[in-house]
């Protein structure tokens, strides 16, 4: 269950790409399932779910497809468990595939991002569309947190009588990825603390870098939509491609 927290407390509460990715399911899904890749624990699937539509949300996690899927209760919710760069639906295809946030800049580079790509791509429908949310590399900004700086808030949580607090100590570049640090922190009702460090790597890639990719898979991009940013997260630009 701490894997849920976390998740939810990281991640669940970004809400500023739902209305997008609605819209996209209006105009694209016609009454079809649309594949949520990387589904967490449903902050989209549970969104498109409430709006009326058939969700399958795809994720490798199994903590978090077996939260997602309590909370989809009574909603027309499938949860697949499987890795994005491997996932083989039985001959399923989809008028709309989306991709939120970075969850493909965490694919482990070009290879990754190629075989995600054409499982994708043997996923669509003749006329169904890829939308892929990538964050801009221009819009990161690096940084270290050392002991007696001034901190960015941290995320918290109560839950059950324990705090938790995710704390983001450096956003950092290193080669072809940025690196992503935050420290964790579980406070108990007797005041007793567990620590510890949780550490992402996001793949750095543009916009024409990752329409490249999809060429080389054999998709075809037909557009660039733009998340504006919030207070608390950057923006995030949505690669559409075509079969």
């Amino acid at each position: 269950m701490t894997g849920v927290i976390w998740h939810d407390l990281e991640c669940g509460h970004y809400t500023r790409d739902l209305q997008l990715w609605g819209e996209l399911a209006d105009r694209q899904a016609s009454g079809t399932p649309v594949l949520d890749v990387g589904a967490g624990t449903g902050r989209v699937t549970l969104s498109l779910a409430r709006a009326g539509h058939a969700v399958v949300a795809l994720d490798r996690d199994p903590e978090l497809l077996e939260e997602l899927q309590r909370r989809a209760a009574g909603l027309r919710v499938e949860t697949v468990q499987a890795d994005a760069r491997d996932f083989d639906l039985a001959g399923r295809s989809f008028n709309l595939i989306l991709v939120p946030m970075q969850t493909v800049q965490l694919l482990g580079g070009a290879a990754g991002r190629l075989a995600f790509l054409s499982c994708a791509l043997e996923h669509l429908s003749p006329r169904g569309q890829l939308a892929v949310s990538i964050a801009p590399i221009d819009d990161f900004e690096e940084f270290r947190w050392q002991e007696g700086d001034p901190s960015p808030l941290p995320d918290i949580a109560e839950i059950a009588g324990r705090a938790y607090f995710s704390q983001p100590t450096a956003v950092q570049r290193q080669g072809d990825t940025f690196v992503l640090e935050r420290r964790r922190e579980i406070v108990d009702p007797d005041g007793a603390r567990v620590l510890s460090d949780d550490r992402i790597a996001l793949d750095v890639l543009t916009v024409s870098q990752l329409q490249q990719n999809g060429r080389d898979a054999g998709l075809r991009p037909v557009d660039v939509l733009r998340i504006p940013p919030t207070d608390e997260h950057i923006a995030s630009e949505v690669v559409i491609f075509g079969v």
